[in-house]
């Protein structure tokens, strides 16, 4: 998934693409596929944001919290 989005243009094609991909994982793998993606991108999404904190000099609890304000931003847009 991160191969196809990675880079995408313009960046609100993101989601699409994602639901797009986890659409094509639970058709062909199955509830299994789908679970093992979602692991592998919670541990991908977990090392990037203890880097963020790290490299900022924030914690954690603060780039989730930048994080969760932006989704918040973009959902009041609907």
């Amino acid at each position: 998934m991160l191969r196809t989005v990675v880079g995408l243009e313009p960046p609100e094609r993101v989601p699409t693409e994602a639901w797009d991909v986890t659409g094509r994982v639970l058709e062909e793998y199955g509830q299994d596929g789908l679970r093992v993606l979602v692991l592998c991108l919670t541990g991908w999404a977990t090392a990037q944001t203890e880097r963020v904190a790290m490299l900022t000099g924030r914690s954690t609890d603060a780039v989730l919290d930048e994080l969760d304000l932006a989704r918040l931003e973009t959902m009041s847009d609907d």
